[in-house]
């Protein structure tokens, strides 16, 4: 398929979801209805369905020890996939450090929705990321800029979803290396919603649609979205997943007008 990097092996995705929705007094009967297996479990059951074999896919979720993001686990992605609301600042500063690095040295990420104001995101951006919101029932367009983009292959243009919040601009993100996606809603308001970067060796993906109080995820559109998300941010297989480091070149590399063997012999601080 043209756009993509064939490998040998699945691509190893993990699936991170606040679930706090899914189990909150006041939202969990509404949610178990809209998202049984929670919104964690419909993102990860979207994507082994548009990818099968060539994805693993696991799930994990903040309420776990180390909010599921143990090094093991780390150590064993290739893309995470992220979304957050209300619990932002109960993740855990060490962990977000952890996932920064990891991102720094290749693994993807996509950040989902409302984990624009993820702890993880903003360390990314460097911005505080806020936007303007309107959270009556209203209908989104999501319109196609890039359309020879990995990300919107196979994507119709607009993607219509009847049910959404309202995401609009200024959106205090860093201009981004390339726009997919930019959508409009019902009261004129536009957001950029389908941005990319490359931070270190990683890629970054954010994709507005969403929210927990409509069943966004099910759509098929948005799966196909997401999975196309996981397989452009995907590392190269090669790479040792390990962010870069500072070298200290210990020797130089040409004696007079010839190259010096010894400059081989440097170090990573």
């Amino acid at each position: 398929m043209v756009g993509w990097v064939v490998v040998n092996q699945p691509i190893r995705v993990t699936v991170w979801g606040e679930n706090f929705h899914e189990t909150s007094e006041r939202d969990r009967d509404a949610m178990a209805k809209r998202y049984p297996d929670g919104m964690h479990g419909a993102i990860a059951a979207g994507l082994e369905k548009e990818l099968g074999d060539a994805v693993e896919v696991r799930t994990a979720t903040r309420d776990q020890p180390e909010h599921g993001l143990t090094d093991e686990v780390l150590n064993t992605t290739d893309v995470l996939t992220w979304w957050g609301h209300a619990r932002h600042d109960e993740i855990d500063d060490a962990i977000v450090d952890k996932v920064h690095q990891r991102v720094l040295g290749g693994m993807g990420i996509l950040i989902l929705h409302s984990a624009h104001f993820s702890k993880i995101f903003k360390k990314l951006m460097g911005t505080s990321c806020s936007l303007s919101w309107r959270s009556d029932d209203d209908a989104e367009l999501v319109w196609t800029v890039s359309p020879d983009h990995p990300i919107a292959e196979g994507v119709p243009s607009p993607i219509v979803i009847d049910q959404q919040e309202m995401y609009g601009e200024y959106f205090d993100i860093p201009q981004p290396d390339e726009l997919i996606f930019i959508s409009s809603f019902s009261g004129g308001e536009v957001f950029r919603s389908g941005c990319t970067w490359k931070r270190g060796k990683g890629k970054v993906f954010y994709f507005s649609p969403g929210d927990q109080d409509f069943p966004v995820y099910h759509h098929p559109d948005i799966q196909r979205v997401l999975a196309n998300g996981v397989r452009w941010a995907a590392p190269v297989q090669s790479s040792s997943l390990a962010a870069p480091a500072v070298r200290n070149m210990v020797a130089r590399q040409f004696t007079g007008a010839k190259i010096n063997p010894e400059a081989d012999k440097s170090g990573e601080v």
